[in-house]
Order: structure tokens, then C-alpha cells, then sequence
């Protein structure tokens, strides 16, 4: 009956020390590893904890050492492939770190909601947290960051009061467009993001600023909303403009709208037509033709953004803006495989 009592609840360190005939200290010096405990005693209590399921307190672990063992990160609700990548990068980090994470997502970022994400992050005594910042308002939030908890941002921007680790959209937007002009384009139109992403316009000012290096003219732009729906309108806006024959399109899923409009409009892609893409998502091989793309390594991001976080954990003070170089991907949409 006992034994029906103690399963049907979650088991405390008391049930353990009651269990492995220890007092509850013992308990506490096996699970954090602090102070003398026989090898013997060890296994009996560790036995305990098996068998009752026991799974620590972390707000409590960490009111005695300091240490929860659990990351929190504050993330966008969004199903696009890049802050979906950042996320999966940062948790495979921790996790292969030992570490826990929790997640705690806000619909719109702002002052506000980043405010209250990283409060309810900091009550459930986190070590550390990490902001995938991506939008001009979330990076803004930053600046009421509070100091009693080490912080770094994903994608904050330049100005960000945080350390920041980011991919190098201005760098994989410049290689975009130095790949269109050295085919011999004369000039490369863009279809950006949205303006309240940072990425989108770190990846506007590497094709602009690459166009004037090189003496060549600048298109209007279009801009999208990173789907594929959003790609195919401006694709069906562009299509016919005297001199288009090369596009950077700043994410995957546009071009691959922009890659329907131009075969409703009967634009052969690469013979009339040469896009880059920007992110290389899993089906971008598979586009027809297969896409060029800008290829962001989101495991390198999550390695860095852990191992700088870890650094402030214990004392340091970085305040470095860290990026990640991406990769070019040549495929058959340039008329190169």
C-alpha cells in the first residue's frame, strides 16, 4: 500500500533517503557531487533514485550549489527554417554539454515580451539564457537585459548590449551576388525580407554594397515576407523587367516561389534566368532546377552561443560580436552543378 502511496507521486529527496537508509544530506552530496560519500552508500542511494524515478528539484539544486543545470532560451514562435535551425543548433550544444534547456516562446517580440520571457526564465533558476533575437525590436529589448543573469543574443545586430553570435548575412549575401556578377550579369535584382529583420537587412546591404563595389547599377527591391507565397508574387512582379537575368532571393522558400513564376511565365532557369537562394533548407536540392544557395551552419552557431554563454557563467566578460562565415552552394539554378 506504501509502495502505491510513493508511485503515485512525483518522489522527493526524503523518499529517497527513506528508501536507501540515508539521511536526506547524503542524498543531496550523491546528486550534486559535493562532499565524502562511501562508495557502498553511492550505489545504494543512486539504486534509490532509479527506483522511485526520482528527478531533482532544479530550483532547489540550485538554492544549495548554484548550479540548476538548465538553460533557457527565449525563441520566436515561428516555423521558419532559420530560428527553427538556431534553436535545434543551441539545444544539441547543451545537450551534448550535459546541460537542460527550457524554452520559453513569445508570439511578437518586443520590450515586453522578451521582458517577461527572460523573468519567467530567471524564476525557474536557469543558469543562463539565450535571446534568438532576429527581429530590429528584439535586438532593441535587449538594452533592459538584467545583469544578474548571464546573457547572450542569436542575431541581435551590431548595437545589441549583449554578447551576440550570428551567421554573417552581409558575407553570404555579398558571395551571392559576386557569384551572379562573376557569371557575367551586369547587374543582380534582389527580393528581400521583411524590414523588421535584422537578417533581411544585413543580407539588403550585402548585395547593395557588392553592386556599388563593383560599378554596377542597383535594382529597386522587392520585398517578401519569407514565404513561398510572398516569392512567387514578387516573381510574378519582376518577371518581363528589361535586364532581369539574375536574382538573389534572401531565403529558400521565396525562391522557390519566384522558381514557379518564372516557370508560369515560360523563363527557363539557368538558360534566362540565374537565382541564388539564401539558407540551403533540406528540399533546396530538390528544387527544379536545384537551387544555388547561401548555406548557414546552424550547428557551429549553437556551439559557439553555448560555449560564450558557458564563458559568462563562470565570470567572464565578453562582449564580442562573434560570426559565423557561411558557405556558398553551387547548384544547377546558376547553371553550374
Amino acid at each position: 500500500m506504501a509502495r502505491e502511496t510513493t508511485e503515485s507521486k512525483q518522489a522527493s529527496l526524503t523518499d529517497v533517503a527513506a528508501l536507501a537508509g540515508v539521511s536526506h544530506m547524503t542524498v543531496s552530496r550523491v546528486i550534486n557531487g559535493t562532499g565524502p560519500v562511501r562508495a557502498e552508500t553511492r550505489v545504494r542511494v543512486n539504486a534509490a533514485i532509479e527506483q522511485l524515478d526520482y528527478r531533482p528539484n532544479s530550483v532547489a539544486r540550485a538554492l544549495v550549489t548554484g548550479r540548476s543545470g538548465t538553460l533557457g532560451v527565449v525563441a520566436l514562435e515561428a516555423n521558419l527554417y532559420g530560428p527553427a535551425s538556431t534553436l535545434s543548433g543551441i539545444e544539441h550544444a547543451a545537450r551534448e554539454a550535459g546541460y537542460a534547456t527550457t524554452i520559453t516562446s513569445i508570439s511578437r517580440p518586443g520590450r515586453s515580451s522578451i521582458a517577461d520571457a527572460v523573468e519567467r526564465l530567471r524564476r525557474q533558476a536557469v543558469e543562463g539564457i539565450v535571446v534568438i533575437a532576429p527581429h530590429v525590436t528584439a535586438a532593441r529589448a535587449l538594452e533592459a537585459a538584467p545583469s544578474d543573469v548571464p546573457l547572450v543574443a542569436v542575431g541581435g545586430g551590431e548595437k545589441a548590449p549583449v554578447p551576440v553570435i550570428s551567421v554573417d548575412q552581409y558575407d553570404g549575401a555579398r558571395r551571392a551576388t559576386e557569384h551572379l556578377l562573376g557569371l557575367g550579369h551586369e547587374t543582380v535584382w534582389h527580393v528581400a525580407g521583411p524590414e523588421d529583420w535584422l537578417e533581411a537587412l544585413d543580407r539588403e546591404r550585402g548585395w547593395r554594397e557588392t553592386l556599388r563595389r563593383h560599378g554596377a547599377r542597383i535594382p529597386p527591391v522587392v520585398r517578401g515576407d519569407w514565404s513561398a507565397r510572398s516569392g512567387y508574387a514578387a516573381g510574378r512582379s519582376l518577371v518581363g523587367e528589361k535586364g532581369l537575368d539574375a536574382v538573389f532571393v534572401a531565403n529558400d522558400q521565396m525562391a522557390l516561389g519566384f522558381l514557379r513564376a518564372c516557370t508560369e511565365a515560360g523563363v527557363n532557369v539557368p538558360g534566362e534566368m540565374r537565382i541564388v537562394g539564401f539558407d540551403d533548407v533540406p528540399e533546396a536540392a530538390y528544387y527544379t532546377p536545384p537551387l544555388t544557395t547561401v548555406r548557414q551552419d546552424f550547428v557551429e552557431v549553437g556551439r559557439r552561443t553555448f560555449d560564450l554563454l558557458r564563458r559568462r557563467m563562470n565570470g567572464g566578460e565578453d562582449r564580442d560580436r562573434d560570426l559565423v562565415i557561411p558557405e556558398l552552394i553551387v547548384r544547377e539554378s546558376t547553371g553550374l552543378s
